[in-house]
């Protein structure tokens, strides 16, 4: 029997990103006919969030709403904007907002996404600027003039594409990332390098194994200091070292929480009645732990899985799809399919100084591919990763 058979209220979506919307229309494909609310903090209709670190703050898109008011009425989903989720009484089915009222649900689905990690105590001062929201791409934008001094502390794929999106505004930039390179920490430190590479032909001053200490100014920042003393003079600071799960609001609900909402297989957690999805979701690996995955193309590989499940309709042995992202900097998409370790053996398979091919592999089977500017080469391995080809056939094969 489907989650859905006993719901005795509406199914409720905290968080308005994307995860909620593909979870919302998958629902409704599903064949969901009953009340779907989707309850969102920002006043804004939900909205995409890659395009904020790129387009968005050069200025060259000011609206990525993911749907038009329309559609929501369409398929009958009440917005609930400008309120936050502040409790969870899972007794009584109800969710608290921050405008003090509360809504029932018959089943609940967490997507409240992540929320940028800050460094602890440094001053507030104007020109230093965190991204998550819209409102916050266009307030950096509003600092970003040619000639700045930007300081980007923090290289992974907010922080690098900052950096290149400030390069082409005319910024002097400087990237500073306590890890050995760039991106270290999600494609490993040999391809991060080549990443780093890219950002120093384009002319941003890269620091690696280097963080924050301090900041300078007077209502305004003017100067940083690094971990290593060296002082710069700035002009704007854009801090990107990560995101933590936006669950404070389930603390004392009883919902088990990690790293992360935890979650079996298909999203639900260990109340059959409360889901999750998206980056605030860690559903069950096969390995049997579970895992958070960050990435735009996750939220609707999951919010099928999910509707199938509360609804009854999935299908149970749908194959396990194989994760992919990507990241735009100076004109060349990177890419990567599969799922990148810290122990896997790198095997670089093409490199001309800006674009580039590299396998992944573990235990003698291709795990992962990472390219950039390499589309065709890197779209074509879906299947080869799925079906852990040898990775000696791969190398035999390819090009010299």
């Amino acid at each position: 029997m489907s989650s859905n058979e006993n719901t005795v209220g509406p199914v409720v979506i905290v968080g308005a990103g994307l995860a909620a919307v593909r979870a919302a229309e998958e629902l409704r494909q599903s064949g969901y006919g009953g009340e779907l609310v989707i309850v969102g903090d920002e006043p804004h209709l939900p909205y995409d969030r890659p395009p904020l670190s790129k387009e968005v703050v050069r200025g060259e898109n000011d609206d990525t709403t993911l749907r038009p008011r329309e559609f929501f009425d369409e398929q009958r989903i009440d917005l609930r904007l400008g309120a936050a989720a502040t409790g969870l009484d899972r007794e009584n089915r109800t969710v608290s907002l921050s405008d003090g009222t509360e809504i029932a649900y018959g089943d609940l689905v967490i997507a409240t996404g992540l929320t940028p990690r800050r460094i602890p105590g440094l001053p507030e001062l104007d020109g230093v600027h965190v991204l998550r929201s819209v409102d916050e791409s266009r307030a950096l934008r509003a600092d970003l003039r040619e000639g700045a001094r930007a300081l980007v502390v923090g290289a992974g794929f907010i922080g690098c594409e900052l950096a290149a999106s400030m390069r082409g505004l005319g910024l002097d930039v400087v990237l500073v990332e306590p890890q050995p390179a760039p991106l270290a920490s999600v494609l490993g430190e040999q391809v991060g390098a080549l990443v780093g590479r890219m950002h120093r032909d384009e002319g941003v001053d890269v620091r690696a194994g280097v963080g924050l200490a301090s900041l300078t100014g007077d209502g305004r920042v003017s100067g940083a200091v690094l971990s290593d003393g060296t002082e710069l003079d700035v002009d704007v600071v854009a801090i990107g070292i990560g995101s933590v799960p936006v669950t404070g609001w389930l603390e004392g609900s009883g919902v088990a929480l990690g790293n992360g909402v935890l979650c079996d297989e298909v999203g639900r957690t260990d109340d059959p009645h409360v889901w999750a999805i998206g980056d605030v979701a860690a559903w069950r690996h096969e390995t049997g732990g579970h895992k958070r995955v960050e990435h735009w193309s996750n939220a609707g590989d999951q919010a099928k899985i999910l509707a199938g499940a509360l609804t009854g309709t999935g299908d149970p042995d749908a194959p396990a799809q194989v994760p992919y992202f990507w990241s735009d900097q100076y004109g060349l998409k990177i890419q990567a399919l599969g799922t990148v370790s810290a122990d896997d053996d790198v095997h670089v398979i093409k490199d001309d100084g800006r674009k580039f091919v590299v396998y992944y592999s573990r235990g003698g089977a291709l795990t992962a591919v990472v390219g950039a500017g390499s589309a065709g080469a890197v779209m074509k391995m879906r299947a080869k990763i799925a079906s852990g080809v040898p990775i000696g056939e791969l190398l035999e094969s390819a090009p010299a």
